[in-house]
């Protein structure tokens, strides 16, 4: 089994930056082939990713039910507690499942990773 990080920095809306590591994180974990063990770390404006209540697919979001549908595969997913500090959301509930996370954290994950993404 390989274990995969993938790091995003990218704004969730502005960009698809978000959406294409979601929908390869999304593949990653539904393709058959071979197992992985996939870890995501958001920082920068990417952390507001892990807030409840955006816009489904049908009302032209699904980044969260993309990160949920991930959450619900085993993946890890982590908010940089730094840009979530810095953004107000340290205290704010998060998407089920998500959780803030450490520098130090993401350092162990990447030193751990057979492959490291970014976006």
């Amino acid at each position: 089994m390989q274990k995969i990080l993938m790091i995003v920095h990218a704004p969730p809306y502005g960009s698809e930056r978000v959406l294409s590591a979601l929908r390869l994180a999304t593949a990653l974990v539904s393709q058959e082939e071979e197992r992985v063990d996939l870890s995501i770390f958001m920082m920068s404006d990417a952390v507001t990713v892990g807030l409840p209540n955006q816009p489904s697919a049908e009302a032209g979001g699904g980044l969260q039910q993309m990160i949920e549908h991930l959450v619900e595969h085993g993946v890890l997913v982590r908010l940089c507690r730094t840009c979530a500090v810095a953004r107000g959301l340290e205290n704010l509930p998060l998407v089920p499942g998500v959780t803030i996370g450490t520098l130090v954290e993401m350092a162990k994950a990447a030193i751990e990773a057979d492959k490291v993404i970014t976006f």
